[in-house]
């Protein structure tokens, strides 16, 4: 925008501003870019986290002793009814993971971000959906699941959850499940 003043104005206005000092530039500014790096370091920090708690947690050579289908668990001092609940469909899963088209470990990563979810998000009660295939998943899933502390039990999903093609996971978040 440009001001035209004629001859008058402008030396009223010189007369006016005759006086002021120009400010100096003496503020600091931040860049976004910089802020947005940190973020990003920040980031893959935590994906490399939990991808070494991955890989602690879920091993692939331990054979835990499961009963002869695989799919049920109790965690070691739980309550047994706590199983019979799960297996009536009497908790309601609040997290579904589809484990559809993925490798092992895809699939491997998908479960510790699922546990981890559950456990940040103080959600008992998740379902894994692991199909049918070649059984690669189905019979590995529980294996995994086993090895990791924060599970207390999982079993076959009732048929509203998938039937024999999900497992549906209680997992302990710190507080008592009634």
């Amino acid at each position: 925008m440009r001001i035209i003043m004629d001859s008058q104005e402008q030396s009223l206005f010189q007369e006016f501003v005759k006086d002021v000092k120009p400010l100096k530039q003496d503020t600091v500014t931040f860049s976004l870019h910089r802020k947005h790096n940190l973020q990003q370091q920040q980031q893959e920090k935590r994906e490399l986290r939990e991808k070494e708690d991955t890989l602690f947690y879920f091993s692939d050579e331990y054979e835990p002793l499961l009963d002869e289908t695989g799919s049920r668990y109790l965690r070691e001092g739980d309550d047994h009814y706590l199983l019979k609940r799960l297996r009536r469909g009497d908790f309601v899963p609040d997290l579904f993971l589809d484990l559809h088209g993925l490798t092992r470990e895809q699939a491997k990563q998908e479960l510790a971000a699922l546990l981890l979810a559950c456990e940040k998000e103080h959600l008992p009660c998740a379902c894994i959906m692991t199909g049918y295939g070649s059984f690669t998943l189905k019979n590995q899933i529980p294996r995994w699941l086993v090895q990791h502390p924060k599970v207390i039990a999982f079993h076959q999903a009732p048929k509203e959850w998938g039937g024999d093609a999900a497992l549906l996971v209680l997992v302990d978040i710190g507080e008592v499940v009634i």
